[in-house]
């Protein structure tokens, strides 16, 4: 079983507007209200694909109630910890001319109780791959306080991935920028190196459209996409750890996971909300996805 953690969980709410302009009156053509957070989004992915997964999460409030509706509703396995605060939102906003402009919630204050009972339950799920997933909201421990010694990919950034290498992770998954913003390398392979040095077992870059970068003690790949797709990109990176979790699963090799992961991401830059991928799209480009090994 694959289970994917939230501890910042999230009501994300999206608007689609004919254009965005600073200081102006906006009216929505479109809203849509699902539940959220980067774990919740791999969860919702994998079970498209029909993945064995588990969400663990926190939930509280109308907001959390509204969370734990969705996913009984579309049927994503989830295991919720109760929380005295109120679960946040995120607010997306889609233009006609493809920007994307979001706006993210700090999150509820989390007890010392309420960690633990986070940890307690993914502990007792006893996880083949474990995904740590998001921001930390205030009060958490450290994402290594959950990585035990199954297999793990650890999706965060700034301090939180940092303080996460301390649990050994089999994969990290930062943006070129969040890679940039812990190493201060410019060069995404010496950064992913200096990555591995602390303790990732592997360190997969998005690159956007250019693809992935794989950097991993048997080689380092570069994946890119067929085409450069428009569409919704807030899901995507969260498309592309749904890709690592089954392809770990499966102990499948890297090259293969890599064309997995780029035409899962395009799928779900495709799809209308973060955690949707087009699943036509994600078949036909996985055998178009260029992978070439890396000089050392």
């Amino acid at each position: 079983m694959i289970v994917t953690v939230t501890p910042n969980t999230a009501l994300d709410v999206t608007y689609t507007v004919d254009g965005l302009r600073p200081g102006d009156v906006h009216r929505a053509k479109d809203v849509r209200c699902r539940a959220g957070g980067k774990g919740v989004n791999v969860a919702r992915v994998l079970h498209a694909l029909g993945a064995d997964v588990r969400a663990v999460l926190t939930a509280g409030g109308a907001t959390g109630s509204a969370v734990v509706e969705d996913l009984t509703a579309v049927g994503v396995a989830a295991e919720v910890v109760p929380i005295g605060g109120e679960t946040r939102r995120t607010t997306t906003v889609l233009a006609d001319d493809g920007s994307v402009t979001l706006l993210n919630e700090p999150g509820p204050r989390l007890t010392e109780n309420e960690w633990q009972a986070l940890a307690s339950a993914v502990r007792a799920r006893r996880a083949d791959v474990l995904v740590c997933s998001g921001s930390l909201p205030p009060g958490a421990g450290s994402y290594a306080d959950l990585i035990g010694t199954s297999k793990s990919i650890l999706d965060t950034s700034g301090q939180a991935l940092l303080d996460g290498l301390a649990g050994r992770p089999s994969v990290v998954k930062p943006n070129a920028d969040e890679l940039r913003e812990v190493t201060g390398l410019s060069d995404p392979v010496a950064a992913a190196a200096e990555l591995r040095e602390a303790g990732a077992g592997a360190v997969v870059v998005s690159l956007g459209s250019e693809g992935l970068l794989a950097v991993t003690g048997s080689g380092t790949w570069h994946a890119a996409p067929s085409t450069v797709l428009r569409g919704n990109t807030t899901g995507a990176g969260d498309a592309v750890v749904a890709a690592l979790a089954l392809g770990l699963s499966r102990a499948e090799s890297w090259p293969d996971i890599l064309c997995r992961a780029v035409a899962l991401s395009g799928a779900a830059v495709l799809g209308p909300l973060a955690g949707d991928v087009d699943l036509a799209h994600y078949r036909a480009e996985q055998g178009l996805v260029a992978v070439r090994a890396h000089p050392d």
